[in-house]
């Protein structure tokens, strides 16, 4: 009898670290800025494009309001991001695939960027709402970007405002969204 308890009660436990942990990333903010909450759901959301350089790749992810508003043609409608957008950014360090060695997979998660268009709340920013969650692999935690972060982070809801600056024609959006 003791045994048949065993299994289900240590699944059991398995079962609520994996909830605990995985709900911890979603504790985290920015000192003054955004919360890692507010984009609850990332994960699922659909694919706007991916980037690539020697240190990094990285996937980009679109809310269902961000991806309607490339289906409608944004940049080039010359219309602004509606307010309710969000955008994410999942980076890792590039990694040989194992079974085809030409082809590079994601490897260690690096950290999370988030964009959210929101011209009430971050009117002194374009309308944009940026933060960048460090990821410490060791730990399986996220933590706010900061001034050691690559590139340093203000700490604040404006932390991506003066990179996003150079894309100001588009909506202080770099990603563009390719032919399906």
């Amino acid at each position: 009898m003791k045994k048949q308890l065993i299994i289900p009660v240590v699944l059991l436990s398995l079962l609520v670290g994996f909830v605990a942990a995985s709900e911890d990333k979603y504790a985290v903010k920015v000192p003054g800025g955004l919360a890692f909450s507010e984009f609850r759901g990332y994960e699922g959301w659909q694919a706007i494009g991916v980037s690539r350089s020697e240190k990094a790749m990285a996937v980009i992810l679109g809310n269902p309001a961000m991806i309607n508003a490339y289906r409608a043609g944004i940049p080039a409608n010359g219309k602004p991001v509606p307010d309710g957008a969000k955008m994410a950014k999942v980076h890792w360090a590039p990694k040989k695939n194992q079974f085809f060695p030409d082809a590079t997979v994601p490897g260690e998660l690096m950290n999370v960027d988030f964009m959210v268009k929101d011209g009430k709340r971050f009117a002194d920013s374009g309308g944009w709402g940026y933060a960048v969650f460090e990821y410490d692999a060791g730990a399986g935690k996220f933590k706010p970007g900061d001034a050691t972060s690559k590139p340093p982070q203000g700490n604040d809801a404006r932390c991506g405002a003066a990179c996003h600056t150079a894309a100001k024609a588009t909506d202080y959006v770099f990603t563009e969204y390719g032919a399906r």
